[in-house]
């Protein structure tokens, strides 16, 4: 346990609560170590703490339409191991999968745990564990080296996360018990049924590896998935957000970290789901201002209105670097603090990282180069 420094004070014009009964024309920005898990402190200010009139430089805000990005030419198709890359460090990899069809060779990922979020439609997936059918909002979590390929009859788009030379664990859920959020009894694995037997043959079966980068193939006389049964605690599960329960509280803005649903080493991923808007009519109603500065931030928008966002739809992806303070946009302030709506619609993936992160140039075209300037004081 980290011995932080601590001596909780208030000084001058300031709330006893954080996120509740916000002094009369003041903006809250929450300054937080650890990605909202260590210490913070909640200023005060006069003016919107994203209230600049401009914004310069290579680290900034910013914001992609993933829908954009062109198809890149692979030399087997259809193989998520050439997904193009679109940030990442040394702990993750945050790729963009598209494919329609049957997958004609297997793939093995050596470098780390696998999280694949369908965004648009599903299939079948067999691996060394058996079948798994998927459909739209599902997560799978494919452990390290699992070899497996997918069918299917529509076009997917597929969010792919890498837990570089790590795995993938459940968070820690503390006094609300393990069966906050989703009980693990909902989470579902791969199944040796009907289907999986029919796909088993004896004719030659290429199995592409990436390992440390680098990919290479190997080639069977026959179809390596060919188990005939399977016991103990490691397998890919699969989870819909349809079935988070997330964490509320009507008198209290939760932080994000609350929506945790992966956690790996050096970040974890979030994911906020439809809930009624906090309704004690002294509390914020949406995502507070805040610098954290141990993090940086990446959202994907997977379906509906993002209630702290305007001008963002499914598909789109924003990043936040560690060191700038963000936040609501002016517009969706104001909404939100009139309690205009009940209840929020939005379905978000939210992937932290202890570590910054590189933008790669399969995000060349696609950004909203005004993204920095949305927040500007008009």
């Amino acid at each position: 346990m980290k011995s932080w420094i601590s001596f909780p004070k208030v000084e001058g014009t300031a709330s006893r609560q954080a996120h509740v009964r916000l002094p009369a024309g003041t903006y809250e920005r929450e300054m937080g170590r650890e990605g909202f898990f260590g210490p913070a402190t909640q200023m005060h200010h006069a003016h919107p703490p994203t209230g600049w009139t401009s914004f310069d430089g290579p680290l900034r805000p910013r914001a992609f339409d993933l829908n954009n990005i062109d198809r890149i030419p692979s030399q087997i198709p259809g193989c998520p191991l050439e997904a193009p890359a679109l940030m990442g460090n040394g702990a993750t990899q945050v790729r963009l999968w598209r494919f329609k069809g049957k997958m004609d060779h297997l793939v093995r990922n050596a470098d780390g745990d696998d999280l694949l979020f369908f965004h648009q439609g599903g299939g079948h997936l067999y691996c060394d564990y058996g079948h798994l059918e998927v459909r739209e909002g599902d997560y799978v979590v494919l452990p390290r080296n699992t070899c497996w390929r997918l069918e299917t009859d529509e076009a997917v788009m597929v969010l792919m996360v890498e837990a570089t030379g790590d795995a993938y664990k459940l968070p820690h859920k503390g006094l609300v018990g393990t069966h906050a959020i989703f009980d693990p009894a909902v989470l579902d694995v791969p199944s040796l049924d009907d289907a999986f037997q029919a796909q088993k043959h004896e004719r030659e079966t290429l199995v592409r590896v990436r390992k440390r980068g680098q990919l290479c193939a190997m080639t069977y006389p026959f179809n390596p998935l060919d188990a005939v049964g399977w016991h103990g605690d490691l397998a890919p599960v699969r989870l819909n957000w349809r079935d988070i329960r997330p964490l509320m509280s009507h008198r209290y803005h939760l932080p994000p970290s609350a929506h945790t649903t992966w956690a790996a080493g050096r970040f974890i991923v979030c994911t906020f789901v439809p809930r009624p808007i906090e309704s004690d009519p002294e509390a914020l109603k949406l995502p507070y201002y805040h610098s954290n500065e141990d993090y940086d931030e990446v959202l994907f928008y997977h379906r509906g209105q993002f209630f702290s966002r305007d001008n963002i739809h499914p598909g789109m992806v924003t990043y936040h670097p560690s060191g700038f303070p963000h936040g609501p946009h002016p517009k969706a302030y104001e909404v939100a603090q009139k309690f205009e709506r009940k209840e929020t619609d939005e379905v978000a993936v939210m992937i932290d990282t202890r570590d910054p992160l590189d933008v790669y140039p399969a995000m060349e075209g696609v950004e909203w180069g005004g993204y920095a300037d949305s927040w500007k004081v008009k």
